[in-house]
C-alpha cells in the first residue's frame, strides 16, 4: 500500500481505502494501512469467533494517541447509514427502539471496518440462528481482571483454580491474553442453557473462587474491593453484554491483540500480553490454540432453525430490501414475498449496470430466483458462462424496466432482453434444468434449454454463489431458435473460439537482493510457496490442462481448479482460449500458503482420494502471466502488455484469483509480503519479454528468507533419542562432475516426516557414494542412496567453502527433477 488512497477489491467487492498512512498508534507508528493488513493476515481465526454475532465497535478515527494525551473514541452499535448493502446485518428489538448490527461474516466486512478505524471489534457469548432469532450462549466466558498493584502472574493464578472448578463441572476452559491487563477464559456450550442459566453458574463459580481465595479474589465490581485482588467478572454471560473478540487489535498506546494462549504459556514467569507482530509470527508457527471453541458454531447456527420467538422475521426478500430505498428507486420493494406459487415465469433482463450484464430470474416459491451473467446468456452449446447467483427479486420485478438513480444499488438502465414461461426438468440446490419460451422478436428468439450448474459447495475459498450456465441441445429438435446473447453485436455469434495452439516452459527467475533491480521501471508482486503449473484453457472444448514445470500433467490431482479456470475466462467475451502462468497453493485455515499441505496432494490421481485431500487441502491458482490468447502467442510482448491482458482476460472465481501488481515500489510491496507471511516478492522488468525455459534477470525473486533446492544423497544414522532413525539427511546440487556436496540437514523435522523419509529412502539404497567431494567426516557410517529426489531446506547463507549454513528441512518437492536443481 503505497498510497494514502486505493480502491481494492475484497472478495469481489470494491472498498475504498482511505488515509492509509494516518498513524493510529503513535508511540509505535502504527499505520491503518498496517492494521489492514493485519486483519487481512488474521481474518480466517478472527471470524471464526466472531461470525453470526451482533459486533460492537471501537473507533478511533484520529488515532488512539497516547496515555498522556488519548484520542476520542467512539463507541458504536448501530451500523452506519451509508454501509455497503453487503454487510450482513441483524436487528435486534429493545424495548424503545431497533439497532442494526453488522455481523463480522467475511473478510470483506472486516476489511470494511479496518477502514473505518475499527479498532476493538466486541461481541456476545451468543450467534444468531439462520432465521434471525437469537440463539442461547454457545460460550461461557470469565474476565479475570487485576486490581491496583497486582498484574498477570495472578490472574494466571486464578485461571489455574477456576479451571479446576469447571473441570469438576465437565468444562475445559481456554485461555486469552485480554490484550489489555488481564485474562478471558472461554468454555464451549452446547446450546442446552439460557444466558440467565449461564450467568447464574458463572457468577456462583465466582463466588466459590471468593470464598476459597479471599486474599486474592474478588466477585463484587465496587472500584474499593479490588486494589490487590483479581475480579472476576462473570457478568458478560449477560445476553446483552459483550466481550472484546479474540484476535481483535486493542485501543491502547500500543497495538496490543486478545490473544488466544494455551496452559503451558500461561504457567510462564515471562507470561505477557501480544502485539500485533507477535501474533503474526505466533500463527506462522502453530494452528489457533481456541479453534475448538468455535469449532462447528458457524455451520450449527446456518442449519439450525431456531424455535425461540424471533427477533428478527427474515424472508426470501430480506437481502433484497436491505439493499433498497424504495423511496429513491423505482423497483418494486413490497413488504413481502408473494404466496408461495405455481408459477414458471422467466425473465431475462439487460442492466447497464457499471458493467452491462444480463439478469436471469425464474419464477420459483414465490420469489424470481436469480443469477447475474457478467458475458450474457450463452451462444451455442460449446459455450459456458459464468453465472452469479444473487439475492431473490420479488415477483413483480419480472415486468421492470427503468432506471436506477445513480448511488442506488444496480444503478443503471434495466430492460427486458425477453421474457415466457418455462418448463422444468430439474431444480436442486446445485442444478437448474428448464427450457424457456419466450417471445419470438426478443433475445431468444424461441425457445431455448439450459442447465444452470452450481461449481462450489461453499466451502474453502470458493464462493458458493458461483454457477456456470450452459446451453443445452434441444429435448426435440423442430423448434427455430434465433439466439444472440449479445444483442448489440450481430457478429458475435459468428465467432469461433480459438484453441490453444503452442506448448510453453516456464521462464525462470534469478535469485537476488533490491540491490540487483537497478533503479526504476519495475514491478512487484507476491512470491508464492507453491508449485509452479501452466493452464491449457479452452472454453470452446470445455477443456483444461495444467502442466507443471518439467512437463507433468497433474490436471487430475486438481479437479477443483478446473470449473473455476473456465468460470473465469468465460466472463470476459474477448477471450476463448488462453495460456496461464501460475503458482498452484495450498492454503491453511489462516487463508496463508502452505507448502507443507500442498505436498499431501502431489501425485495423488485416484478419484477419492483427491476428493478427500481436496477438503483437507483447499488450493488457489494465483495467475500472473498470459502467454497465448485465442491462439496467439503473447510472449514477444512485454510484462506491462501482457499483464495488462491477463487483467482483461480473467475474472477471479473462487479458487483462480489474480493477485495485484506493485508499481514501482520495493519496500512497500516487501513489506506488504512480510506481514502477509510470505517468502518474499518477484520483482519483474516492466519492458522484459517472457522468455521460456530459461532463468532470466528480468524476472528477480528476493526472499525474506532463504531457501534451496537439494538433492538427497544418503542418510547418517541417529543417536540419542533418534537412535534407530534418521540422524541427518545429506545433500547434493548437481555439478558438472557428478553431485557436488551442500552440507547436511538434522533440523526441521516432525516425527511424521522422519518416519515418511526413511520410508522413501529405505528403497533407493546402494553400495557406493553419490557425491564427488563429500569429506571423509561426513561420509562416516552414511547410508548411501539413488540421488533421485528432490526436497527443500531453508538456510542462513553459503559458506565460503560452498555449504549450507544452518540447513532446516521444509519437505519434499516432488515436482521438481534432479536437473532443476541450481545453487542460487
Amino acid at each position: 500500500m503505497n498510497a494514502s488512497s486505493q480502491v481494492v477489491s475484497v472478495e469481489g467487492h470494491r472498498i475504498s481505502l482511505t488515509h492509509l498512512d494516518k498513524v493510529l498508534y503513535p508511540e509505535t507508528g502504527t499505520t491503518k494501512a498496517d492494521v489492514l493488513a493485519y486483519y487481512a493476515a488474521i481474518a480466517d481465526v478472527l471470524i471464526g469467533h466472531a461470525a453470526n454475532r451482533p459486533a460492537t465497535r471501537k473507533r478511533w478515527v484520529h488515532g488512539v494517541g497516547t496515555n498522556e494525551s488519548p484520542g476520542p473514541m467512539f463507541f458504536q452499535k448501530n451500523l452506519e447509514p451509508g454501509a455497503p448493502s453487503w454487510v450482513k446485518r441483524r436487528e435486534i428489538q429493545h424495548k424503545d427502539h431497533v439497532n442494526i448490527y453488522p455481523l463480522v461474516n467475511d473478510l470483506a466486512t472486516l476489511t470494511w471496518l479496518g477502514q473505518m478505524s475499527a479498532l476493538e471489534i466486541h461481541v456476545p457469548q451468543w450467534q444468531f440462528g439462520r432465521t434471525g432469532t437469537q440463539r442461547n450462549p454457545d460460550r461461557l466466558v470469565l474476565d479475570l481482571d487485576p486490581g491496583e498493584g497486582i498484574g498477570l502472574a495472578e490472574c494466571a493464578e486464578v485461571a489455574r483454580m477456576a479451571r479446576t472448578i469447571l473441570q469438576d463441572i465437565g468444562l475445559e476452559p481456554m485461555p486469552v491474553t485480554s490484550g489489555s491487563k488481564g485474562i478471558h477464559l472461554y468454555a464451549a456450550l452446547d446450546l442446552s442453557y439460557t444466558s440467565d442459566q449461564v450467568s447464574a453458574v458463572a457468577h456462583e463459580l465466582a463466588r466459590a473462587l471468593e470464598a476459597d481465595h479471599r486474599d486474592l479474589v474478588v466477585s463484587d465490581m465496587k472500584k474499593s474491593l479490588r486494589p490487590g485482588k483479581v475480579l472476576v467478572d462473570w457478568s458478560q454471560n449477560n445476553a446483552a453484554k459483550t466481550t472484546i473478540t479474540p484476535y481483535s487489535l486493542r485501543g491502547r498506546s500500543h497495538p496490543m491483540v486478545a490473544t488466544p494462549r494455551t496452559w503451558k504459556e500461561l504457567a510462564s514467569a515471562d507470561l505477557e500480553q501480544f502485539d500485533y507482530k507477535q501474533v503474526l509470527a505466533r500463527l506462522k508457527r502453530r494452528e489457533d490454540p481456541l479453534a475448538q471453541l468455535s469449532a462447528g458454531s458457524f455451520e450449527h447456527a446456518a442449519a439450525e432453525v431456531d424455535s425461540a420467538s424471533a427477533l428478527v422475521t427474515p424472508d426470501r426478500l430480506t437481502v433484497y430490501r436491505d439493499k433498497r430505498d424504495a423511496s429513491k428507486t423505482p423497483e418494486p420493494v413490497p413488504e413481502a414475498p408473494a404466496l408461495a406459487s405455481t408459477g414458471q415465469s422467466f425473465v431475462i433482463q439487460e442492466h447497464h449496470a457499471r458493467s452491462l450484464h444480463w439478469d436471469f430470474r425464474l419464477e420459483h416459491d414465490g420469489v424470481l430466483v436469480s443469477w447475474a451473467l457478467p458475458r450474457g446468456v450463452p451462444v451455442s452449446t460449446a459455450q459456458n458462462r459464468l453465472a452469479v447467483h444473487v439475492e431473490d427479486h420479488p415477483l413483480e420485478y419480472g415486468s421492470f424496466e427503468g432506471n436506477i438513480p445513480v448511488g442506488e444499488y444496480g444503478a443503471g438502465d434495466v430492460s427486458i432482453w425477453d421474457r415466457g414461461d418455462y418448463e422444468l426438468e430439474k431444480w436442486r440446490d446445485d442444478e437448474v434444468i428448464v427450457t424457456l419460451h419466450g417471445e419470438p422478436d426478443a433475445g431468444l428468439g424461441g425457445s431455448a434449454r439450459f442447465a444452470l450448474i452450481r461449481t462450489s459447495d461453499g466451502h474453502g475459498s470458493k464462493p458458493a454463489n458461483n454457477w456456470l450456465i450452459h446451453r443445452m441441445k434441444p429435448l426435440t429438435g423442430g423448434a427455430g431458435s434465433r439466439t444472440n446473447a449479445r444483442p448489440h453485436s450481430a457478429s458475435a455469434a459468428s465467432i469461433a473460439p480459438a484453441p490453444t495452439k503452442h506448448t510453453y516452459s516456464p521462464m525462470l527467475a534469478a535469485a537476488g537482493s533490491e540491490t540487483d533491480l537497478g533503479g526504476d521501471g519495475w514491478a512487484f508482486e507476491m512470491k508464492w510457496d507453491g508449485m509452479r503449473a501452466l493452464a491449457y484453457v479452452s472454453l470452446a472444448e470445455q477443456s483444461v490442462r495444467l502442466v507443471t514445470r518439467n512437463g507433468h500433467d497433474v490436471t487430475a490431482s486438481y479437479p477443483d481448479l478446473v470449473a473455476d479456470l473456465l468460470a473465469g475466462l468465460a466472463t470476459q467475451p474477448e477471450t476463448d482460449a488462453a495460456v496461464l502462468d501460475g503458482e498452484i497453493v495450498a492454503v491453511d485455515k489462516r487463508g496463508r500458503p502452505n507448502f507443507g499441505l500442498l505436498q499431501t496432494r502431489m501425485k495423488l490421481t485416484e478419484e477419492r482420494e483427491v476428493a478427500a485431500a481436496s477438503k483437507r487441502a483447499p488450493v488457489q491458482f494465483m495467475l500472473f502471466d498470459l502467454l497465448e490468447q485465442n491462439g496467439r502467442s503473447l510472449t514477444g510482448l512485454t510484462y506491462s502488455a501482457r499483464r495488462d491482458r491477463l487483467e482483461n482476460a480473467v475474472t477471479a472465481t473462487g479458487s483462480t484469483q489474480v493477485p495485484p501488481r506493485f508499481d514501482g515500489d520495493f519496500s512497500e510491496a516487501f513489506q506488504t509480503s512480510r506481514q502477509l507471511g510470505l517468502e518474499g516478492v518477484m520483482a519483474k522488468r516492466l519492458d522484459g519479454r517472457y522468455t521460456g525455459g530459461r532463468r532470466s534477470h528480468d524476472w528477480v525473486k528476493i526472499k525474506h528468507f532463504r531457501t534451496q533446492e537439494v538433492v538427497v544423497g544418503g542418510w547418517r544414522p541417529g543417536r540419542g533419542n533418534r537412535t534407530g532413525a534418521i540422524g541427518s539427511l545429506l545433500l547434493g546440487v548437481p555439478a558438472d562432475a557428478g553431485l557436488r556436496y551442500v552440507g547436511r540437514v538434522g533440523t526441521g523435522f516432525g516425527e511424521r516426516d522422519l518416519t515418511d523419509i526413511r520410508s522413501r529412502l529405505t528403497r533407493l539404497v546402494r553400495k557406493t557414494t553419490p557425491f564427488s567431494d563429500i569429506p571423509p567426516t561426513d561420509a562416516q557410517s552414511a547410508v548411501w542412496v539413488r540421488p533421485t529426489l528432490v526436497a527443500e531446506v531453508e538456510f542462513a547463507e553459503w559458506t565460503a567453502t560452498g555449504r549450507l549454513r544452518q540447513p532446516s528441512w521444509r519437505g519434499w518437492r516432488p515436482d521438481k527433477s534432479p536437473g532443476d536443481v541450481v545453487a542460487d
